[in-house]
């Protein structure tokens, strides 16, 4: 009885450790972690040696329509889709 209760309490703890070490990964992918390196041109990011998804900045509405400013070099490119699937793309360079 007692080495199965040893056994038990040791399997809680290392339960517990692996639950404690992967929280601090998911909350780093998940804050805008001003550490994290973007390779130029991709989608996403790489945080503690780990590939997470940039954050979108695009903005939805309730008709379905969307818009999303995404910068390239010197200039910024607005994207847009209407509510009937008109889709437009614009650049400004400042």
């Amino acid at each position: 009885m007692r080495m199965f209760v040893r056994t038990t309490i040791a399997t809680a703890i290392a339960a517990a450790g692996i639950g404690l070490a992967a929280v601090p990964d998911s909350a780093a992918a998940q804050s805008s972690n001003p550490g994290c390196v973007s390779p130029p041109g991709m989608n996403y990011m790489i945080c503690n040696g780990q590939r997470v998804p940039k954050p979108s900045n695009r903005v939805r509405n309730a008709d379905g329509s969307w818009r999303e400013e995404s910068k390239q070099g010197n200039c910024i490119v607005i994207r847009e889709k209407s509510a009937t699937g008109e889709f437009k793309e614009s650049r400004r360079c400042d």
